[in-house]
């Protein structure tokens, strides 16, 4: 009876208090995400989960604390797993959760953050009431990166991960459409650490969201130091795909970074979405590109060397449309001697590193596309006179750019490439047969076809495969459907 009164409903009028009042919390969520919260204002000193009410009480050590993080919430709603939770101020002074039971997760999930955040590293036995790491648990964790809005690099997880303790190796790939990586910290409780802080955690605002587990391996085997894996114990490794090799200086540079990622999803300012120190990362609001002091080029290149593309059926056109879903492509450059090989130019490095974690790996006219940096800066028109066969094209006024305008809402439909299409812009007269033949004259299988229910401008179409809906989108997006309504194909996240 004495709990119930003591949590009655708390008013939203209350004066500052260190306790803070946490409302529609998901019910699956775990007490070391709802501490993540306060982690990057101070220290967390108590906590109380009312999973039943999908509530929380979050203590912090001083009422300063308290104030910063209601401030920075209230314009920018943090989210737990995706859904948005509301804060604030409580009208109890201090939680006195001593008598209440199930609070030994609450306690085990505070020493294990606190201990993590003095750099203690003691194993209390209260981790061990949360189920803490189990014998035998190794260090190499599994990183899943769902909803990738935008690319999470390797050096976005260093800088992620090494919070947590140190990072020995890390190799990245894409497995079932899904970025993965493998990562590989010096000892198993920092995994321990690492794994109960960030499991679920979203490295952007509402995108980008890390699923963790430990991994069967014991230890990691690098053998290439490039974009796509890293041995940090070993800067003499080879690049393997002539890839420059992280400088030792960058390295070092980023093991001390304090970083926050930019909110891309349009919240003010940034995202403590990983409870990192503020203002070590800017964003240009010209391009929406990250910029790390001390840190400006890795990767600074916005031109990708496309290769093993099938010759007979690849154009610069092809390449714009295609490559245009993750960015505004400029300028295409299909190799006069070796037309399996082509530049394309991004507007800057970010897009280009979205098109790479999308594209790299993809089968195009029967062939599986390579995506990777090139190490030109640009790519150069041909002169006057030069004999080029229409392989080089600049696009950099084209009409058809997805992303010109800042912060376009195109950022957040950005998906990889799926078997079913998202079509947009078409005008009343046409049918659902007329869009059927449409995609079956460029070869597809159409499997099925609807249209929104409040939006008869759109629709979802899914083909064969993956590929074909690849070659449908190259083939048809803008195509005029009359009445001066151009088509717009884009990857869709849906099945129908």
């Amino acid at each position: 009876g004495n709990d119930k009164k003591k949590f009655k409903g708390d008013k939203s009028s209350c004066s500052p208090s260190r306790v803070l009042h946490l409302r529609q919390i998901p019910s699956d969520v775990t007490e070391a995400e709802v501490i993540s919260l306060g982690v990057p204002f101070g220290k967390v000193t108590n906590l109380l989960m009312l999973k039943g009410k999908s509530q929380a009480f979050l203590e912090m050590a001083s009422e300063e604390a308290a104030v910063t993080m209601v401030n920075y919430y209230t314009p920018a709603t943090p989210h737990l797993r995706s859904q948005p939770v509301y804060i604030q101020y409580s009208n109890h002074r201090e939680l006195k959760t001593d008598n209440l039971p199930n609070q030994a997760r609450a306690q085990a999930a505070l020493q294990a953050v606190n201990a993590m955040q003095s750099g203690s590293l003691a194993v209390t036995s209260a981790l061990a009431a949360e189920g803490g790491p189990l014998h035998g648990q190794g260090s190499v964790l599994r990183i899943i990166v769902e909803n990738l809005f935008y690319p999470v690099t390797l050096e976005v997880l260093y800088q992620i991960f090494s919070k947590f303790g140190s990072v020995l190796k890390i190799i990245t790939f894409t497995r079932n459409n899904q970025f993965q990586a493998l990562l590989q910290y010096a000892d198993p409780m920092h995994a321990y650490y690492a794994k109960m802080a960030l499991d679920g955690q979203s490295v952007y605002t509402a995108c980008c969201t890390l699923r963790i587990e430990f991994s069967k391996l014991t230890s990691l085997k690098v053998k290439y130091n490039n974009d796509k894996s890293r041995d940090f114990t070993r800067l003499d490794l080879p690049s393997g795909d002539g890839q420059p090799p992280l400088e030792p200086s960058i390295a070092a540079a980023f093991g001390t970074q304090n970083v926050i990622f930019p909110s891309y999803a349009g919240a003010a300012g940034f995202a403590p979405a990983m409870g990192f120190a503020q203002g070590a990362v800017t964003t240009s609001a010209v391009s929406g590109q990250m910029t790390i002091p001390g840190v400006t080029d890795v990767p600074g290149n916005s031109v990708l060397l496309v290769s093993n593309l099938n010759p007979e059926a690849i154009t610069p056109h092809g390449l714009f449309i295609l490559f245009g879903v993750y960015g505004d492509v400029h300028r295409v450059k299909i190799m006069f001697k070796k037309k399996e090989n082509a530049l394309v130019q991004m507007a800057d490095a970010m897009q280009a590193q979205l098109a790479i974690s999308h594209l790299n790996g993809q089968r195009l006219y029967g062939r599986v596309l390579h995506a990777t940096l090139s190490k030109h800066q640009t790519v150069q028109l041909p002169r006057e006179g030069q004999e080029d066969q229409g392989l080089t094209k600049d696009y950099s006024n084209s009409p058809l750019h997805r992303f010109k305008k800042p912060g376009s809402k195109n950022f957040q439909n950005i998906f990889p490439p799926s078997a079913t299409l998202h079509l947009s812009n078409i005008p009343s007269s046409v049918t659902v047969d007329d869009l059927k033949n449409l995609f079956a004259s460029t070869g597809s299988t159409v499997k099925a076809f609807r249209f929104f229910q409040k939006d008869c401008k759109m629709a979802l179409i899914q083909l064969g495969s993956v590929e074909e809906a690849l070659h449908a989108l190259i083939e048809l997006h803008n195509h005029d459907l009359g009445e001066n309504h151009h088509l717009r194909v884009s990857f869709s996240k849906s099945t129908i």
